[in-house]
């Protein structure tokens, strides 16, 4: 294994967003592959398989050719882009694994930030991560009895043309990333994150989360209930509070979000 650097999960841990704090972790193992269908696809086999697939461990691909995102939809590869999956092993007292979304998510932010320092990076929740209101980069869950498989796609090279929504590279801003540099701060990231997630709870990773994503009173719609409103923060245990017109907040647990306009970073 490799020695890396531990990364702070809360904007004030060390001195800054995103900064590195002292201490050091062995780096998780990665496995590469030149090209598969599915990095999930690939580890939720191996799981029904009865394969022991190891907490932490991560599988990441050069070339998809089936990628997907929430949903089912079709998410393109690119060459250089990062495409990995890895597995959490659920144990008696985890928090509820929906929530998993939002501690990849803020792992996978703080990386962002690590590498790109000056982009304006925002959360959508649950699972997105925006440049100016464009998506960069897209988080999916999948369960297979007690393990959770976790992909993520992030746009580092090239990013793919969206019927609905505009998209962002970091390559295409000038932004050159190394992927497998990228893969281990977020491998190392991640295991920090899942720490805080079980000794700490939900809450700590609310905390993280919120000052990332989108103001409070940003317009949102949940598209498969086509409920509109404003977000109102989030409850303790992740959900999305969602103000609607008359002033009532309902809680909304699972859905696909849209910002009704783009909006700036915080």
């Amino acid at each position: 294994m490799v020695v890396g650097d531990r990364l702070s999960l809360h904007p004030d841990a060390g001195g800054g967003r995103g900064e590195r704090c002292f201490g050091a972790v062995l780096i998780p193992p990665i496995e590469r592959i030149a090209q598969t269908g599915s990095t999930n696809a690939d580890l939720l086999a191996r799981l029904a398989g009865g394969e022991h697939v190891g907490e932490g461990h991560w599988l990441v691909a050069d070339r998809q050719t089936a990628g997907r995102g929430r949903l089912g939809r079709p998410w393109d590869d690119g060459q250089g882009n990062f495409m990995g999956s890895t597995v959490v092993q659920l144990t008696a007292g985890d928090p509820s694994p929906a929530t998993l979304a939002l501690v990849v998510a803020v792992a996978l932010a703080k990386v962002v930030t690590i590498f790109a320092p000056a982009v304006p990076l925002q959360l959508k929740w649950p699972n997105d991560l925006l440049v100016d209101g464009a998506k960069c980069s897209g988080i999916l869950l999948e369960r297979s009895g007690n393990a959770v498989v976790i992909g993520v796609g992030v746009n580092l090279a090239s990013a793919p043309e969206l019927p609905d929504r505009a998209t962002f590279s970091f390559a295409g801003a000038g932004i050159a990333i190394d992927r497998d540099r990228f893969a281990e701060a977020l491998a190392v990231a991640l295991v920090d994150a899942l720490w805080s997630w079980r000794q700490e709870g939900v809450e700590s990773i609310v905390r993280a989360w919120l000052p990332l994503g989108h103001p409070v009173g940003t317009p949102l719609r949940v598209s498969e209930q086509g409920i509109d409103g404003t977000f109102d923060g989030l409850a303790p245990d992740g959900a999305l509070r969602l103000r609607r017109a008359d002033g009532e907040v309902m809680l909304i647990h699972a859905g696909d979000v849209e910002l009704q306009r783009p909006v700036k970073g915080n």
